[in-house]
């Protein structure tokens, strides 16, 4: 449909080249897709054919002798035709039926989608395994398309090498406990398959790490998973994380470095590929949202894109602001979503890292940054406007002295010996990131839930299809 949609502008460009037109207009075109709208006159019938390509559809035009009359909203077909100009402005060209296939009838009645509503995202949600046939969730996917694109893209460009990262593990990353076990038949007398506990990931973290001991520049794309019970906007139990590690760096400022560039890279392609698409979701299910569009053009075009606060300066904000928080803010605790979007606001509403956490919050393997009273760690979150944290990313601890007491002090010692290896053979400083697709998609298209920007969401007691 795009490319008929191009012909069409050829054939307005070049209206006076006779022959052009002539080899245009004598074939004919074959279509297929799904019905958008149809409208039905007395001698003839127009409707519109979508196969998901383009928020555009075209228009066919058919005499009511070749079936059209049995067309209706959702139905699939095929139609052979001529395409000829349009007259109408909207669009470029049309096409003028000369056989249609009803490929699979949709009773309107029944189908819960009706041709005149705008229905809600929630109300969508009900609907997994039709969803996508809706002009906005078709949307959503090709821009999750052409994301992940922009993503792969952007590392390849950069010189990373992908990593095809495990996804069941015997390890918990992130520490928090929240895993989903794998088991077999309880009845069988050894229901570890792998004879150890083991578990879906929640993150690919710990396996880059051990390829930043072969490669400079690592990064996986996969699905994690989280056991929380939760029912929030912002958690899934099910979702797609981009994580990368860098070797051979001390500095956070390089991993800031990939974090804002991978975020411009990848936000300004689907500004540019998808603007249609952006602008669907930015006009009718962000109207709250007025301007995001033109608010995103000038962060990425300004070269500081991101502000800059350490932890420490970030807690100093929150304690004078005059906004009463569910939960105080007061060094040493963990910010929660509230404090993280008031200081995105704070800051001018633009995306904010913020660097040197207390060493007691952040996970095992961040690096100690050896300063004090304050004992801080090297870790940083990246904030962003509507979301809260975006990225979270540290150094790495390099030092196995200071490694292992971390471990002890945890209580990991024995389960992490291979990760005290990689610090004893050819060891260097490192450091990564990640960043939750999903979360990303929500912010750059001003998505409340996180459920409606992923083709099948998965959360605790919902596991639909």
């Amino acid at each position: 449909i795009n490319l008929l949609n191009h012909w069409g502008s050829l054939i307005r460009m070049f209206h006076r080249m006779y022959s052009l037109q002539k080899i245009l207009l004598m074939h004919l075109f074959w279509v297929f897709g799904w019905v958008r709208s149809v409208r039905t006159q007395k001698e003839i019938t127009f409707f519109h054919v979508n196969d998901g390509s383009s928020l555009q559809s075209l228009q066919i035009v058919a005499d009511p002798h070749l079936g059209s009359r049995d067309i209706t909203f959702g139905s699939a077909v095929e139609v052979w035709g001529k395409l000829v100009p349009s007259p109408h402005q909207k669009q470029n060209v049309e096409l003028q039926a000369n056989k249609i296939t009803l490929v699979g009838s949709c009773n309107p009645v029944s189908f819960p989608f009706k041709i005149k509503d705008r229905h809600s995202l929630e109300y969508l949600r009900q609907f997994p395994h039709l969803r996508c046939k809706t002009n906005v969730f078709s949307s959503l996917l090709r821009l999750r398309s052409e994301a992940t694109a922009a993503i792969n893209s952007f590392f390849k460009n950069n010189g990373f090498i992908h990593i095809h990262t495990p996804i069941i593990t015997s390890n918990d990353c992130e520490g928090g406990g929240e895993l989903f076990q794998v088991e077999v038949n309880k009845n069988q007398d050894n229901p570890h398959f792998f004879n150890v506990p083991s578990f879906l990931t929640v993150s690919g973290q710990l396996h880059l790490e051990v390829m930043a001991g072969a490669f400079t520049q690592v990064y996986t794309f996969g699905p994690t998973f989280r056991a929380e019970n939760s029912q929030t906007r912002r958690h899934l139990a099910e979702f797609y994380m981009v994580e990368a590690e860098l070797a051979f760096t001390e500095s956070l400022e390089d991993i800031m470095k990939v974090m804002e560039n991978l975020f411009k890279s990848a936000t300004s392609h689907i500004l540019s590929e998808c603007p249609e698409d952006v602008e669907l979701f930015h006009k009718y299910l962000a109207p709250e949202q007025k301007g995001i569009l033109g608010s995103w053009f000038n962060i990425l075009n300004h070269v500081n894109l991101i502000f800059r606060l350490s932890y420490t300066e970030a807690i100093d904000i929150l304690q004078d602001s005059t906004k009463t928080f569910t939960f105080k803010p007061q060094w040493g605790c963990d910010l929660q979503t509230e404090h993280e979007k008031y200081l995105v606001q704070h800051c001018g509403n633009i995306p904010v890292f913020v660097i040197n956490y207390p060493y007691d919050i952040k996970p095992f393997y961040a690096r100690d940054n050896q300063d004090g009273p304050q004992h801080t760690v090297s870790a940083v979150d990246l904030l962003v406007p509507g979301i809260g944290e975006l990225c979270g990313g540290s150094l790495r601890e390099e030092r196995l002295d200071l490694l292992q007491s971390r471990l002890k002090q945890h209580g990991f010692k024995d389960s992490y010996q291979w990760y005290e290896e990689l610090r004893q053979f050819g060891s260097v400083p490192h450091g990564g990131f990640g960043m939750g697709f999903e979360r990303y998609l929500q912010c750059v298209l001003g998505v409340e839930n996180i459920k409606d920007v992923i083709p099948f969401p998965r959360f605790s007691h919902s596991c639909l299809l």
